[in-house]
């Protein structure tokens, strides 16, 4: 159903200005995993192309994707059940192109997914040699402005470590995978997946289309959730599960390469969670004050909507970008600063449950909106007002020309380590919980 104007609008606009999470999650992704034996310890892997994985296991992909969805219909809350024409079912006498695609709407993914071969080098690496590829042929998205992204190409038959394609992979899911995939998307697929209409966000914005697969609002006020069921419409849980299930498999059938790389993709979802702006509707933000800018907008006094969402958004933006420079900075010099250690403890790993298919709501969600108004504080006191609290200024429109280091290292030193700590809190949470779910998935691959 599409919804009505008495349900929040606020809250279409709030959950809308948050569609990416972690940036370049591979950028942290290669410090998490760099010093755990089972991913550095790993032997080389052979690199293969979606379409053989899926030709030499097709009937045990068939059974899979079956118990997924079985899966998903007793486990997710407003699960929409998949459409029986879409699942994926055994037939050797197809063309592999016919069984990719099969196989990737029997997921509800995006068909025109690149799936490319490919790595993400580390930064922190001597530089990597081999064909350099374009940013089209791994992302359906348009290219951001001083994205500094590279890919290296790989061919069939080429072997890599199990680190560069689990890293790699962590990316991935922001490369167009969850792109248009409802009932008022400007695509085809779209119309047949069974989704329903965009929950919130603008369908017409197609990088806004991912947020409900890339953010989970589980732990809000009940009374959010009466007035506006449409945020609970969410399926970070979904992905997270599709992937790991497919890597178990693929590592238990002799498919490395698509295990490390299914892992990797698997957790890109779980890693959006461990953002406290991909975990909570509105940081910072009380339930009461909430209702009271929505009842403003509804008569026709928009201003305090606009201005939070701007609020929200910038505070967002802000933190990513700073810890984006932070990790690429420390990649750059050699650094081990307090993000990468908080990267490389495994201290808290056994503090928290073992991974199972509820670990993202149930451990990393809870975590992660719990820790929303300690953070809000903390960019509110240690980041120029201009980025955070003011709503004339839009952080996104002047992103291109700011350096966050260079504005913090003018501020009191203070505030400099308050935020870096805060962020190495959060960065401590993101590989603690990668790390979990890997010892996991690699459990997982000897138990059918």
């Amino acid at each position: 159903m599409k919804y009505s104007a008495s349900t929040l609008t606020v809250m279409l606009a709030l959950a809308a200005t948050q569609a990416f999470a972690w940036g370049n999650h591979s950028l942290a992704s290669y410090r998490a995993f760099e010093r755990m034996p089972e991913v550095v310890n790993a032997a080389p892997v052979t690199v293969e192309p979606l379409e053989t994985f899926l030709k030499a296991e097709e009937k045990t992909v068939e059974a899979l994707l079956a118990s997924q969805e079985a899966w998903a219909l007793v486990h997710l809350e407003n699960y929409p059940v998949r459409p029986e024409a879409l699942a994926f079912t055994a037939n050797a006498a197809r063309s592999d192109e016919a069984r990719r695609q099969a196989f990737l709407m029997a997921l509800r993914v995006a068909p025109n997914s690149k799936w490319a071969l490919y790595i993400q080098p580390d930064l922190q690496a001597p530089p990597a040699t081999g064909t350099r590829l374009p940013f089209a042929a791994v992302n359906t998205l348009p290219e951001p402005a001083h994205s500094g992204y590279v890919f290296v190409a790989l061919k069939p038959g080429d072997t890599v470590a199990p680190l560069a394609v689990l890293a790699s992979a962590t990316d991935e899911p922001d490369y167009g995978l969850d792109i248009n995939l409802w009932e008022d998307s400007p695509s085809e697929w779209g119309k047949v997946y069974g989704f329903g209409p965009l929950p919130f966000g603008n369908p017409a914005l197609s990088y806004s289309t991912q947020a409900p697969f890339h953010m989970g609002f589980f732990h809000e006020d009940r009374v959010l959730y009466l007035a506006a069921p449409f945020i609970k419409k969410t399926f970070p849980r979904l992905r997270a599960y599709q992937f790991a299930t497919l890597a178990a498999l693929a590592f238990r059938t002799g498919h490395p390469y698509w295990g490390w790389r299914f892992t990797g993709l698997s957790l890109h979802y779980l890693q959006d969670l461990t953002q406290p702006y991909h975990a909570s509707l509105a940081p910072g933000e009380s339930t009461a004050k909430l209702l009271a800018v929505n009842a403003l907008a509804m008569v026709g006094m928009p201003g305090a909507k606009n201005n939070m969402v701007v609020l929200l958004s910038n505070r967002h933006l802000a933190l990513e970008k700073y810890q984006t420079e932070l990790l690429q900075n420390a990649a750059r010099d050699g650094q081990e600063t307090p993000v990468q250690k908080a990267l490389h403890n495994t201290g808290s790993d056994p503090t928290y449950p073992e991974w199972n298919g509820n670990y993202l709501h149930d451990v990393v969600s809870v975590q992660s909106a719990a820790y929303a108004p300690q953070l809000v504080q903390t960019l509110l006191a240690t980041l120029p007002d201009d980025y955070v609290s003011d709503p004339s200024f839009d952080f996104g429109v002047h992103e291109p020309d700011i350096n966050l280091t260079e504005e913090l290292a003018k501020r009191d030193p203070k505030d400099r380590s308050r935020l870096e700590n805060a962020i190495a809190t959060l960065m401590g949470h993101f590989g603690a919980h990668s790390r979990n779910a890997v010892r996991g998935i690699l459990r997982a691959n000897t138990n059918p």
